[in-house]
């Protein structure tokens, strides 16, 4: 089932084009990063989703149900911590959330806001003042409150912006608990290594338009279809490097060092039982080896200059006019 799916979704502001033909797609119970350098569009993106601005075409849908302003009943069902928070520090954390309890209309109040502290890890805080708390904690405590009414979707907007490892760390492991707990879960983020490690599937979204989507797997075999193979050796083996690269299954082997080789194997198979098999034979024993993936950080970059020289060259203007090394 999908939970989000947007179908030619676009939002014009005059002549700037925010958002341009956007078809998401978001599955239940997945992690699901929306990345983008700064002014592509993901905050739009996210205001149209939850039904805050309307599209100028184009439509979103939640649970299979088109989104409108007065989607009350449909809205109900998502939970969002947006970038900025307010947060009333004359209160308590517990007070805090018992507030928003009945403003959502909470079944059980004191106990859902229990169960909810617990879940982020600050039920031995909740007497504390919300104004002494630190960027972390006001991090999990605007998570508490989206999880109060109980929803299927968490809507996040850079999560983790602003903490310390630790921080960073500990929303992490929050959110791999929520999601084993059947929650689907909407981040944007612009800390890439934190999406890697986080999120199922990431979509990338550059000048409005998504550029890719997939899993990371997939994104690595678009970008760089090659096996990229380091190898380590406990003293330097009988193999010449030339004898390598006439290998049919071999694109190119060099020797690093006399004990370090690199190989880019050929993308037609899995060629590194081969490759393993013939430096056996050859008497050469690997203390490593180790395959290569390409990153996040290095796909996210690669794809989204590549498609903006692609959009500059339409536009008839240079790369570097477009923008090169806008900020993540």
């Amino acid at each position: 089932m999908e939970v989000i799916r947007t179908e030619h979704l676009s939002k014009h502001y005059g002549p700037l084009l925010a958002v341009d033909d956007l078809n998401l797609s978001v599955k239940q119970g997945e992690i699901y990063g929306f990345l983008g350098p700064n002014g592509a569009g993901k905050s739009t993106t996210i205001s149209l989703l939850l039904g805050l601005i309307r599209p100028t075409q184009g439509r979103a849908l939640l649970f299979g149900e088109p989104v409108r302003e007065d989607s009350f009943a449909l809205k109900r069902r998502v939970g969002v911590v947006g970038e900025y928070q307010n947060i009333y520090g004359e209160m308590t954390a517990w007070e805090y959330l018992l507030f928003f309890a009945r403003l959502y209309r909470v079944k059980e109040p004191r106990k859902r806001a229990g169960e909810v502290l617990a879940a982020v890890r600050l039920l031995d805080r909740r007497n504390e003042l919300v104004g002494g708390y630190s960027k972390g904690m006001l991090q999990k405590l605007s998570l508490a409150r989206a999880l109060l009414h109980a929803p299927d979707l968490l809507v996040l907007d850079e999560p983790a912006s602003s903490l310390d490892p630790y921080g960073i760390r500990e929303v992490r492991e929050i959110l791999k608990d929520l999601n084993e707990q059947g929650k689907t879960i909407f981040l944007s983020s612009h800390i890439l290594s934190e999406v890697e490690r986080t999120c199922y599937r990431v979509g990338i979204l550059q000048k409005g338009r998504l550029v890719a989507q997939g899993d990371m797997a997939g994104l690595r075999r678009r970008l760089s279809p090659e096996m990229h193979i380091n190898v380590e050796f406990a003293m330097p083996p009988p193999l010449e490097e030339a004898a390598l690269n006439q290998l049919p299954w071999v694109k190119s082997a060099r020797w690093e060092t006399p004990v370090q080789l690199r190989v880019i194997l050929s993308a037609d198979q899995d060629h590194r039982s081969d490759l393993l098999r013939h430096l056996t034979e050859h008497g050469a024993v690997p203390l490593e080896f180790n395959s290569r993936q390409i990153s996040l950080e290095e796909a996210f970059m690669e794809i989204t200059e590549s498609n903006l020289a692609s959009l500059a060259a339409s536009e008839g203007i240079s790369y570097q006019q477009a923008g090169r090394g806008e900020g993540l």
